[in-house]
């Protein structure tokens, strides 16, 4: 029991220590005036002194290379943070999308002697008994895991992806402090409720729990395989079971081309234009018709086989989305395609889950101009990623929140329409998504779905009628039993909250301050002993206290910029 509290105090001091370091970081970089709108402990702030020349060199920097900077500096949790938004260009400008982008998730390879433990811990035996041989030079090395070269005892040339140890604990508590930060920033810096930053930090938890899972992974990878089984144009890596775990994982060594390889592709004679219309189409099956798709298919997680055969390999970060989120995704493209802005209108609010709210004003002309901006161009000039996420800063105009999963989709679109447009620049991208859109909306009104549904809705309907005079009766007997209570919340009351909360401090302080002065002045009259000088001690230590606790006030009242 002992133990357990001492292990949570220093957990406890940990945080601490990792939240002042992150507020520091951010302080150093220029964002002073961000930290001061914000209800930080005052101690977070203290210590953080800039020489001239870290002000000199930081000035000289870009607002986006700042961010950079200073994710890169937080460590791996912030770099992958900073990946996220590089994909978010209806959250952040261009500027700073651009230059998150060049945030390089790579460190420094661990000794081989850190790999072998958390591997022989995993399997709970030596190597040799699992493996003929392990390459100890690492094929790579990232913030999460360490890849190495082996071969299983049966022959099989295989990759193992392991975890760096200690890894999860590092992620978790960024995540716990990423999500206070983000709710500190939600409640009280002005204009950022819109973009909902909770929502966002929640989403990359989510994301990273799955990259910190292997298990999960595992799962991944087999599902995919089963997706596209008997598929002749996707190799999927072989998964071996026995010899993987939550931190470990033992997949095919595949031994192919990396998709960007052009001049690779043309020496192997391959043919870039299948591969071309073959990516795209997989990526297109894996979003509209099964909804579970890769969420990361940058040219490092496809590779090109002979005979033009795609692979995907990383299957940590995966997107989901159900079958109605995928119909209204169809609408909105294809009223797009279509020029049609009531549609498209339409399908956003949809999508953000307000179609029966009261009609955003102005939403519909802004789509309409949108439109009008697109029309003169042909389906072959249009670029997908450009134009969705163009029509989803309408949505964060008009404060319209999409799902995280679409968001994922949208950024696995834009990776792989960049992909395609460097295999093959004339490939059309809208004429080859317009037969997915349409089966999309045809498997709508197919009549087994309707039946089906219909079924459903009456077994629903069913139950609803069958269990209303319940709920009644429950609802009746807690308000004649006094259980039921009425709550109101009070909102947009967070800055007059904080005003008194301060003012009130400050009130009270300086009542300590006038009645540390007066007991001080009262020592000092009646002469109390030890006497220095022929005056009391006690009451020149009381006005020596009474005055750093004055220039304490005074400069807090000097830096919220308040008399």
């Amino acid at each position: 029991m002992i133990i357990d509290r001492f292990r949570d105090l220093g957990r406890a001091v940990g945080q601490a220590q990792r939240y002042r370091t992150i507020v520091g970081v951010f302080l150093r970089y220029g964002y002073e005036d961000l930290a001061r709108r914000l209800p930080l402990p005052s101690a977070l702030r203290w210590g953080f002194r800039k020489t001239r020349e870290d002000q000199e060199a930081i000035a000289a920097l870009s607002q986006p290379e700042k961010l950079r900077r200073a994710f890169e500096e937080l460590g791996p949790t912030f770099v992958k943070l900073g990946q996220l938004l590089s994909s978010r260009t209806h959250l952040l400008p261009r500027e700073f999308t651009d230059e998150l982008k060049k945030l390089q998730d790579s460190v420094p390879p661990l000794p081989f002697e850190a790999i072998r433990k958390v591997i022989e811990s995993e399997l709970g035996r030596p190597l040799a008994t699992c493996f003929a041989d392990i390459d100890t030079i690492p094929l790579g090395a990232a913030s999460i895991a360490q890849v190495h070269a082996a071969r299983l005892l049966t022959g099989e040339a295989v990759v193992l992806k392991v975890q760096r140890p200690g890894i999860a604990e590092i992620v978790r508590t960024d995540l716990q402090l990423m999500a206070q930060l983000a709710a500190l920033l939600e409640r009280h810096a002005e204009g950022w409720s819109v973009h909902r930053p909770t929502a966002i930090v929640a989403e990359f938890a989510r994301r990273m729990e799955q990259e910190l899972d292997f298990g999960a992974e595992a799962a991944h990878l087999e599902r995919f395989a089963h997706q596209f089984a008997g598929e002749p144009t996707v190799h999927v890596p072989v998964l071996y079971r026995e010899t993987s775990t939550l931190r470990l994982l033992t997949m095919e060594h595949i031994q192919a081309i990396k998709a960007s390889r052009l001049d690779a592709l043309d020496a192997a004679d391959l043919d870039r234009r299948v591969i071309a219309k073959r990516i795209a189409d997989l990526v297109m099956r894996q979003v509209f018709l099964h909804g579970f798709f890769h969420a990361d298919p940058h040219p490092g997680n496809i590779h090109i086989l002979p005979g033009n055969v795609v692979c995907f390999l990383d299957f940590g970060m995966m997107g989901y989305l159900d079958r109605r989120s995928r119909e209204t995704f169809a609408d909105l493209v294809i009223g797009i395609a279509q020029r049609r802005e009531g549609d498209v209108t339409a399908a956003l609010l949809k999508l953000a889950g307000a179609e029966l709210d009261p009609p955003r004003p102005g939403l519909e002309a802004d789509v309409a101009e949108f439109m009008h901006q697109h029309f003169y161009l042909t389906m072959g000039e249009m670029v997908f990623g450009k134009l969705v996420n163009h029509l989803f800063h309408l949505t964060t105009r008009h404060s319209l929140t999409m799902p995280p999963d679409m968001s994922t989709m949208l950024k696995a679109l834009g990776l792989m329409e960049d992909l395609v447009g460097r295999l093959d620049p004339e490939h059309d991208l809208i004429a080859q998504a317009k037969p997915f859109m349409k089966q999309v909306r045809m498997d709508r009104v197919a009549p087994r779905r309707m039946l089906r549904e219909m079924l459903s809705f009456g077994g629903d309907a069913a139950t609803f009628l069958r269990e209303v005079p319940l709920e009644f009766r429950r609802l009746l007997a807690q308000v004649k039993g006094g259980k039921s209570k009425v709550t109101f919340r009070h909102e947009g009351l967070e800055p007059l909250d904080a005003t008194l909360d301060r003012a009130s401090n400050r009130l009270s302080f300086a009542l300590v301050l006038a009645a540390l002065i007066i007991a001080s002045s009262v020592v000092i009259h009646a002469r109390v002993p030890p006497v220095w000088h022929g005056i009391s001690a006690l009451g020149l230590v009381g006005y020596l206290f009474a005055g750093l606790m004055g220039f304490g006030l005074l400069i807090s009242i000097l830096r919220h910029g308040r008399m």
